[in-house]
């Protein structure tokens, strides 16, 4: 038995004969009360499901429970899968403003639909700058892996590399003067030469 849902999604607004045709009477019935719930929906979104339903049943002669499972499918086939969402709300608010157009179109209430189309405009962000409504939550850092390959960034590799590293160093090993530890000297202050005159000559040492 096929998936209710993803055949709404496919076959939602096929006509009769051709569900018939590609799924059992069963499955093209039940798309055929799904549609019609959800035209029913779309056409006057503020109803209540209550509301819904018991005119749902009635159409088709069906208990509560396949009602509701009706119910269900149309939802999850909108914008939201619960009616409480922000993006149901806002898809209901989108559905009346439409209706509010059309109507006015229709009594050719220009004030009217130059309204609706600007709090439509207004709501939706039609003015804001694309950078404003950028989808940055689908935006990924990408992975980055560690290598010692250069010819990731387009560089041809140097061949034995390792090989000319180790005779590059032995070459200049060869060619540095070798440096001479050496080891510490006392300093010669000279002190008998600058004081044995003083010492001589009775006057006070002062160091």
């Amino acid at each position: 038995m096929p998936n209710t849902l993803e055949v709404c999604r496919v076959d939602l607004f096929t006509n009769r004969q051709e569900l018939l045709e590609k799924y059992p009477p069963v499955i093209a019935e039940r798309i055929i009360r799904i549609r019609t719930l959800y035209n029913e929906i779309s056409a006057n979104p503020t109803a209540q499901d209550r509301k819904l339903i018991k005119r749902h049943c009635k159409q088709y002669d069906i208990g509560k429970s396949a009602a509701y499972s009706d119910l269900s499918i149309v939802k999850q086939l909108m914008p939201a899968l619960s009616q409480n969402s922000r993006d149901f709300h806002r898809w209901r608010y989108n559905e009346m403003i439409l209706e509010v157009y059309n109507r006015a179109r229709d009594n050719s209430d220009f004030v009217t639909m130059e309204r609706a189309s600007a709090n439509y405009a207004k709501y939706n962000s039609l003015g804001e700058a694309d950078d404003r409504i950028f989808p940055y939550d689908l935006v990924f850092v990408q992975p980055f892996t560690a290598t010692e390959d250069p010819s990731v960034l387009g560089i041809r590799p140097i061949p034995n590399l390792q090989k000319k590293i180790d005779s590059l160093i032995a070459k200049y090993k060869k060619e540095t003067i070798d440096i001479e530890d050496i080891d510490c000297e006392e300093v010669d202050l000279e002190e008998k030469d600058l004081f044995d005159d003083a010492e001589d000559s009775g006057e006070e040492n002062l160091f």
